[in-house]
């Protein structure tokens, strides 16, 4: 991604294409600090972190340490969910929601 993307105010909830979740689990062995250990996301998940991974030029497995290191463990949260928020909130820095166009009918 080369910068903030501007999202319609009115853009669906689900983008055209996904069934509203990308719901196939899969679970993948990851390496952190040298010890495997292993991420259940769904599809969506693994290709937005692997899209991450390759924009900031790093592997999955160091992304991964990242998004633990910087999680809190005291929180009771697990690690698949902290790559998850990482996710959501990279995306959610880079985009740009634009008011909707004069022209739209209010819904």
């Amino acid at each position: 991604m080369t910068g903030p993307q501007s999202i319609p105010a009115n853009a669906p909830a689900v983008p055209p294409g996904r069934n509203g979740g990308g719901s196939t689990v899969i679970k993948r062995s990851v390496r952190i600090a040298g010890h495997p250990t292993s991420v259940s996301l769904e599809d969506v998940f693994w290709d937005a972190l692997r899209s991450i991974a390759t924009t900031r030029g790093l592997s999955i497995n160091a992304m991964v340490s990242e998004i633990d290191s910087a999680r809190s463990h005291t929180a009771g949260g697990n690690l698949s969910s902290a790559v998850r928020v990482y996710i959501l909130e990279w995306f959610r820095c880079r985009a740009v929601v634009s008011p909707p166009s004069p022209d739209t009918p209010a819904s």
